[in-house]
This record gives C-alpha cells, sequence and structure tokens, in this order.
C-alpha cells in the first residue's frame, strides 16, 4: 500500500487505499459524495478550512510558512490581516497563554499511523502524541463551545456530537492502539477553542465505555460502506449535498408532501 507522508496523506491514491475518519463520515452522510471524493470530486476550496488550519500551524511550528504560502488570503493590501485570521491570532494567544493547555500540547505533531479494523486499513493523523504520558490530542476550533445543536435523532447535543468528534476521538485511540500493538487505549483529548469575541477554551476528555461504543457502531456500518467503496454495491444518494445537487437529473414531479425537510 502507499506509504503515507504529510504531501501525500489527503491524496486521491490515499484515499481509495485507506479508510480515515473524515471518509466515514462522508459514507454516512452521502454514500454517492464519499464515491465521487474518492475519484477526485473536490466539496469546496481549501480556503473554507484556513483558520482551523491557521490555528493548527501554529502549534506544528509551520506558522512563518503557513503565511507565506497563503498571503493573499491572510492579508491585505495593506499587510494587515483580515478578521477571520486576526481572530485567529486571538485564539492561539489564549491556548498559549494557558499553562494547562500548553502542557496538553507537548509532544510529537502530525504523527501518522495506520492499522486494520473493520474490514478497512485505516489512516489517521494526530495533532499532538505525547506516548510517554499515554495521551493524544486533537485541537478544535468551533464557534462556541458550549453552545448546543440539534440532532433528528438525539435532541441537543453538545459540538462534540454534532461533528461527531467522539466518533473521530474513538477511531484514533482504536488505530494507534493497533499501530502500538497494546491492548489499552491512550487516553483522547480535544483542545478546543473558540471563534467569540473573547475566545473560550477547553480540554475535553473520553473514556473508554465513550470510546468501546463508538467502536461498536463503526463496526456495524463498515460492511455496508466497503461494499459501495469497492463497487460491490452501488452508492445511494442523500438528494441535498453540494454534489448530489451538481449531478442531479430529474425523472418526473415530487408532490410537495414528499419533499425531504430539515
Amino acid at each position: 500500500m502507499l506509504i503515507l507522508t504529510s504531501q501525500n496523506y489527503h491524496s486521491d491514491e490515499a484515499n481509495k487505499q485507506y479508510m480515515s475518519n473524515s471518509q466515514y463520515k462522508d459514507f454516512l452522510a452521502c454514500e454517492s459524495k464519499a464515491m465521487a471524493k474518492i475519484n477526485g470530486w473536490k466539496e469546496s476550496a481549501p480556503s473554507v478550512f484556513g483558520v482551523g488550519s491557521y490555528v493548527h500551524a501554529a502549534f506544528e511550528g509551520t506558522l512563518d510558512t503557513y503565511k507565506i504560502e497563503y498571503a493573499t488570503e491572510i492579508f491585505n493590501a495593506k499587510g494587515k490581516p483580515y478578521a477571520d485570521y486576526a481572530k485567529a491570532d486571538d485564539m492561539i494567544r489564549v491556548l498559549k497563554s494557558d499553562p494547562f493547555c500548553m502542557f496538553i500540547l507537548q509532544g510529537q505533531k502530525e504523527v501518522i499511523m495506520t492499522a486494520g479494523f473493520a474490514g478497512a486499513v485505516w489512516k489517521i493523523r494526530l495533532d499532538l502524541y505525547a506516548p510517554e504520558r499515554s495521551l493524544f490530542a486533537d485541537i478544535k476550533t468551533v464557534k462556541s463551545i458550549h453552545d448546543k445543536y440539534w440532532d433528528n435523532d438525539r435532541g441537543y447535543v453538545s459540538f462534540v456530537e454534532a461533528y461527531k468528534y467522539d466518533t473521530q476521538m474513538a477511531i484514533y485511540a482504536e488505530i494507534e492502539k493497533r499501530f502500538s500493538k497494546r491492548q489499552n487505549w491512550y487516553k483522547p483529548l480535544i483542545v478546543a477553542v473558540s471563534k467569540e469575541d473573547v475566545p473560550d477554551k477547553e480540554v475535553i476528555g473520553f473514556d473508554d465505555n465513550d470510546i468501546e461504543r463508538e467502536l461498536e457502531t463503526i463496526a456495524g456500518n463498515m460492511p455496508r460502506i466497503m461494499s459501495v467503496k469497492t463497487g460491490m454495491e452501488e452508492p445511494n444518494r442523500c438528494e441535498k449535498c453540494r454534489f448530489c445537487r451538481e449531478s442531479k437529473q430529474l425523472k418526473g414531479i415530487t408532490h410537495y408532501l414528499d419533499l425531504q425537510v430539515g
């Protein structure tokens, strides 16, 4: 299989050969979109994720390079950062001024691992890896740490559940464990910082029961996902996402009571 590096981690070939957290979530949302992305379709411009990448770069130690590479996106004609990136600088300062956050974020940066699980070979990239402390951490930039989000199945939930970060942390914990050939999971942590006028921050943890519950759900979903990914079954369309809107071909009239809403 393809040997993964920071340069090819997000490549089309890597996504064809490996399952990942983001690909898994794509399949749950829309199988047709997931397959399109594997085959090279791009959902949006990379700049959509610019602020999060900017904050990550600060803790990787690559922010100066990032500023040069994306200078026209970050700075206006007068050399001042646009509002979103000025806010990102505030978010970075908030984390760096907190001794506990900085303690958690000490360790190896952007560590790539692969391992087999639930009928697929998975790839993960850990923002922070500290095996000497039996933990890993992921930095998340969020609108608000304490906002509530509506989920049709669970009602109001936190941003962690809304964006399925609990699923991500379980996948990371399992793949790290299998890669390291251990019997126990390391402690998964999220270092969250908000985009509010005064940024908030939290270090958020998960226990073994959380990980086990999510892994059981993932294992139950993977047979269908791998059947679609390997071409054994046709992908379903959600008819709501950008890919489905782009590729939609009408075949008749829809009664107004049959319109999908929500």
